[in-house]
Parts: C-alpha cells; structure tokens; sequence
C-alpha cells in the first residue's frame, strides 16, 4: 500500500532545508535521522522532520514537493511556521510517540 507523503526536514530552526516526497513517511524519515540517506541531508545534517502532508496520490505528492521546491526561502519558512511555530521534531507525532 502505498501512502504518498511530501516532507520538509530542517538543520535547525531557520536552517538548511530538504523537500522530499516518500510513500513511506516513517521509514524515509528514519533514513534520515540515521544518516543512511546518502547525499544532501547527510552531508548537512538535515534531520529535523518539521512539516509533513500526505497526499491521495504519489503523482499529486510529487507535483507538490516540485512546486515547493520552486518557492522561496521566505515562503517556506512560513509554511513550517503556520503548522509548527516552534519548529518540534515531529517524529514522535508520526510514530506516535506522546512527549511528556
């Protein structure tokens, strides 16, 4: 089954960013974050799941992740900012791991 999600990973708060799409949120997010992902995000350490929206299908998936990719910085930054002000790990969100 596949389940189309389009991702936004971050360095840090107002950092380096990576857009990327996936039909398998967790595992490719957990790729990341253990740096088995060879390439941009591990070179920069780009680990921070900060924004995440899922799609009916990967063709929809991948023409959203293209077009935000051709947005500006400033445009980005506030789409991470309107769902996840304080920039949180969303990890344990898609694990579904409750922070105490």
């Amino acid at each position: 089954m596949i389940d189309p999600y389009v991702y936004i990973l971050a360095s840090q708060k107002n950092g380096t960013l990576y857009i990327g799409v996936t039909s398998n949120l967790v595992q490719r997010i957990w790729q990341h974050r253990e740096g088995l992902a060879e390439g941009f995000t591990k070179q920069y350490k780009v680990k921070t799941l900060v924004w995440y929206e899922q799609h009916g299908t990967m063709e929809s998936a991948i023409s959203r992740e293209k077009a935000l990719k051709k947005w500006n910085r400033a445009w980005k930054l506030g789409l991470i900012e309107k769902t996840n002000p304080d920039w949180l790990d969303l990890w344990s969100e898609i694990v579904g791991v409750t922070k105490y």
